[in-house]
């Protein structure tokens, strides 16, 4: 498959997989963009908790996932103390669950085997309109700065001192649905650069910013766009050294992880978990530990429909189509 086809075929690479949720049964409500199992009759484009209460669900387990940006195995620690919190919030057994992959993410929480989780920012549309995300909150700093910027990486000695000098090389990008790692520099590329996939430069797939970023770092890849949060975070932990890669390229900022629960979580289930989230003490957890690196020390309470506007756009800059199969 052609390289350029992932912007036409980007939501179909993640729903060509066989679900094993139940059947998607269209309801005659209002849903814009969502699939057919979902409404959205309050115009916020997130999916409405249903108003029959058979439909709620309120299991003694929680299932709880982080984004893939990075090890799993890492961040299973790394939230403990605020799963710890969620639990005595609650009154539920919460489960951390290590995903591998954006599309396995969004998979396991629309066919139920998810119940709480931070989807990254690209993710956030397709699992909004196929997984019935319904995203509440993002980090932020002390003082309510939030976001990332997307970086174009190279190492020092590859050649490519600036932006066009990609022209003829490989560029590494993460996943067909991650923001930072595929849309927003496909976008930027054709737009500010007159670049494409395929004709000026050849395209890989690393699966991860961190397998993108050691990449760089290793010289595997002589160029790959990242979120700049994870690349602070693996300097903070030496996992790479400053030295060992360059900035040629910086956007603007994008909202960076959504955190939220899925649609059908009993009601009184779904406020206890926002609350859990804002009145979480950062101080001295594991949580602080690690996001402090990135500059985040809060939940920021936010909405999809607003904070999400940019990455709607970017979405159809690209042609992405957020139909669910």
């Amino acid at each position: 498959m052609k390289f350029t086809k992932y912007l036409v075929y980007g939501a179909a690479l993640v729903f060509g997989l066989a679900l094993s949720g139940s059947p998607s049964l269209a309801q005659d409500c209002p849903r814009g963009d969502l699939d057919a199992r979902y409404c959205d009759a309050d115009g916020d484009l997130i999916a409405d908790i249903p108003t029959d209460e058979s439909k709620w669900i309120d299991p003694d387990t929680l299932i709880f996932a982080y984004t893939p940006v990075e090890d799993p195995a890492v961040y299973r620690g790394v939230w403990s103390d605020f799963l710890t919190h969620l639990e005595a919030e609650t009154g539920k057994k919460v489960v951390f669950f290590p995903v591998q992959s954006n599309a396995a993410q969004i998979e396991a929480m629309r066919s139920g085997r998810l119940h709480i989780a931070g989807f990254n920012t690209g993710s956030n549309p397709l699992a909004v309109n196929c997984a019935g995300f319904r995203p509440f909150t993002i980090m932020a700093s002390k003082d309510g700065h939030f976001g990332y910027e997307m970086e174009i990486l190279t190492y020092p000695g590859s050649g490519i001192e600036k932006v066009e000098d990609i022209k003829g090389n490989k560029m590494a990008f993460t996943s067909p649905t991650s923001n930072s790692g595929f849309k927003a520099p496909s976008a930027i590329l054709k737009s500010e650069f007159g670049m494409q996939a395929d004709t000026d430069f050849e395209p890989v797939f690393s699966g991860k910013h961190d397998n993108s970023i050691l990449g760089v770092a290793n010289k595997d890849y002589p160029a790959a766009s990242i979120a700049n949060s994870v690349l602070s975070r693996m300097i903070s932990r030496g996992v790479v050294k400053p030295e060992q890669v360059i900035s040629i390229y910086k956007s603007q900022t994008f909202p960076t992880t959504g955190f939220g629960t899925v649609y059908n979580l009993k009601p009184e289930l779904q406020e206890k978990i926002r609350d859990a989230f804002f009145n979480f003490e950062w101080e001295g957890t594991s949580l602080q530990k690690e996001f402090e690196k990135s500059n985040e020390g809060q939940f920021l309470e936010m909405t999809y429909q607003e904070f999400w506007d940019v990455i709607r756009k970017i979405d159809a800059a690209n042609g992405v189509s957020y139909a669910c199969q």
